[in-house]
């Protein structure tokens, strides 16, 4: 078990961030350290599908003037991860321009007390 653990403790990091991520988001009232826990799972995501990817021994998916080559990696899961990010950071941008939109409102950004000031209106 420990040398599986061993050769795959990109996947140990994963389940990680994961945690940590979940963990943040559920646990948390405050809305700026939910977002930074989604951000903490968005990354644990992105290692995973870059981890997957990994090949040993590959090379880059470009054919030399001879010919041949050992195992390529393929490029598509690098391609998707870095759309994610872009996606990653518009969504971090909105869900912030919310948060500061809401403590301009109602004066708070505590998930418990903006139920409290709702329910007063």
């Amino acid at each position: 078990m420990i040398e599986l653990l061993a050769t795959r403790y990109t996947y140990v990091v994963v389940v990680a961030l994961l945690a940590i991520g979940a963990y943040v988001m559920i646990e948390s009232d405050n809305f700026v350290k939910k977002i930074i826990g989604l951000n903490v799972f968005q990354t644990g995501i992105f290692v995973f599908f870059i981890s997957a990817a990994f090949r040993t021994g590959g090379e880059s998916p470009v054919v030399q003037s001879g010919g041949g080559g050992g195992p390529f990696v393929s490029p598509l899961p690098h391609v998707l991860i870095l759309t994610a990010i872009v996606v990653g950071v518009s969504l971090t941008a909105v869900a912030l321009g919310l948060v500061i939109r809401i403590y301009g409102s109602y004066g708070t950004i505590n998930e418990d007390t903006l139920g409290e000031v709702r329910a007063d209106e």
